[in-house]
């Protein structure tokens, strides 16, 4: 065996160099690993051990593009993209560490800057890079090197990302069809702008109101208390709001009475939480997104650096840009004039689909960055732009996840094989992107998913994930602690949402 990996990994120095298009390859180490191997990274997506003999490829794209392509001795002929999120500026390992185990080929790119790079976002170029051109020619560039390493293209190609990294899958499907066979994308905020200016309009009005600022036991309370009011209309309690559509939780019951101080809150917390759970407004009053779903919190704190940076470099390229002169309306067209690809919210995706391209959109219900609410109207836009929903479900597929806040994490089963997920290798029925390859490779569409609650790398409990407008309900005899005992049927509630989608 030892000489059989040796053979398969004696290409790898042979990619040393230029190639087209501006691609170079620094770097193209052979990784023996004894008996396992990390790449040094830290953060979200920080690399697990590695057990298997790989090529290691290291190199830029026009310069400024950063990227690494992993390439297994054994290998299942099939490349696979692994998307980064927030300011991006750094590489997946975590996704590239688990799945090149499994035997994808993986590459992964910074976007077109790195993240320690000051103001990167004043520079065109780089911006531009971040908004969809960096995934795209990282894509090319891997299927050269693929083909030229195994001395035969891969089969097929998959995209995987959560949140920026879900972004990048859809413009991947919106922009450049050609690129992957199928794409998962994960809270992929599809109107990004709009998203960051109701994030930088509530943290800024918490700013100037510092005696309506809620903190984070002020979100814990009111998530605490929507839950326990609204956990049982699924027909089980477990701590998750299984549809916030059917919640109705009065939030005036959090107002402190005379004579309390904790487990309440006072009556400027209050009118400031029910503006942020309202829909924003613009400066005459009309409503620019569709508010906050019952019991799903917010971030506290002041604007984050990425906010900032998006209007200070990207928009104005003004180091000194004061925020507190920040306008919803005019701030927001400014974004979308700046960046315009910075939105992932196109409906004409004819080409992909042409193509026999499959997608599915995974987003938790409890999500506080990338709202739930937006990723189901762009689903619901997506139908209406092609043939209707059971039309578009032949095509791409969403799923729902109850109690999930950002890609992971929540009072609801979270894990199934997302972005920076545990996997579960060849299993369709458990691993998002398995069962996406069975659809794109043998046709069988999705028709439900098992997530699991994991604690302490054990398995505490499953659910079933159902395809939108689906939603599971529990049998009412079967262990309501295990996904078998729950069905998918056609929610109402859903059905509705479908129906009467807020226009944006």
């Amino acid at each position: 065996m030892p000489a059989l990996i040796a053979a398969a990994l004696a290409g790898c120095a042979a990619l040393l160099g230029a190639h087209p298009d501006g691609v170079v390859v620094t770097r193209a180490t052979p990784i023996e690993p004894a008996p396992e191997w990390r790449a040094e990274g830290a953060g979200t997506y920080r690399a697990l051990p590695v057990r298997t003999s790989l090529c290691r490829v290291e190199g830029t794209i026009e310069g400024n593009i950063g990227f690494e392509l992993w390439l297994p001795a054994k290998w299942n002929r099939r490349l696979l993209g692994a998307g980064v999120g927030g300011d991006a500026g750094v590489y997946n390992y975590g996704d590239m560490s688990r799945r090149v185990s499994e035997g994808f080929a993986t590459v992964t790119t910074d976007s077109g800057h790195k993240q320690a790079q000051a103001r990167w976002m004043a520079d065109p170029k780089a911006r531009t890079d971040y908004e969809h051109r960096a995934v795209h020619l990282t894509a090319q560039a891997a299927k050269r090197l693929v083909a030229a390493f195994y001395a035969r293209p891969a089969d097929h190609s998959y995209f995987l990302g959560c949140s920026g990294g879900g972004r990048q899958a859809l413009k991947e499907m919106q922009v450049y069809p050609g690129d992957y066979d199928g794409v998962v994308a994960g809270a992929p905020g599809p109107y990004m702008p709009l998203q960051s200016v109701r994030m930088m309009w509530f943290a800024l009005q918490q700013k100037w109101h510092p005696e309506a600022a809620l903190s984070d036991a002020d979100w814990a309370l009111y998530e605490r208390r929507a839950t326990a009011h609204c956990d049982a209309a699924d027909g089980v309690k477990d701590g998750v709001i299984g549809n916030p559509l059917k919640c109705r939780f009065e939030t005036r019951a959090l107002l402190c009475k005379s004579g309390e101080t904790e487990q309440c809150l006072t009556a400027p917390k209050l009118a400031m939480l029910d503006s942020i759970i309202a829909p924003m407004t613009d400066e005459d009053g009309k409503p620019m997104d569709g508010g906050l779903f019952a019991g799903v919190r917010t971030r506290p704190g002041p604007p984050s650096p990425l906010l900032r940076a998006m209007w200070a470099d990207g928009v104005y390229n003004d180091a000194g840009w004061n925020e507190d002169g920040f306008r919803r309306t005019g701030d927001l067209e400014a974004a979308n004039r700046i960046m315009p690809e910075l939105r992932a919210d196109r409906v004409t995706v004819d080409a992909f689909i042409k193509r026999g391209g499959k997608a599915i959109l995974y987003q938790g219900w409890a999500d506080p960055s990338t709202n739930a609410g937006p990723t189901i109207d762009y689903y619901a836009a997506l139908a209406d732009a092609n043939g209707g929903i059971e039309k578009t479900r032949e095509s791409a597929r969403l799923f729902l996840v109850p109690g999930m806040y950002h890609c992971a994490g929540g009072p609801g089963a979270d894990a199934f094989g997302g972005s920076n997920h545990p996997s579960w290798p060849s299993d369709p029925k458990r691993d998002v992107l398995w069962s996406l390859i069975e659809w794109v490779e043998k046709g069988k569409a999705p028709e439900r998913l098992t997530a699991t609650k994991m604690s302490n790398g054990a398995e505490q409990w499953t659910r079933t994930l159902c395809p939108f407008p689906e939603a599971a309900r529990y049998d009412g005899k079967g262990d309501p602690d295990s996904a078998a005992s729950y069905r998918c049927i056609p929610d109402p509630d859903l059905q509705q949402r479908l129906a009467e989608r807020p226009s944006r």
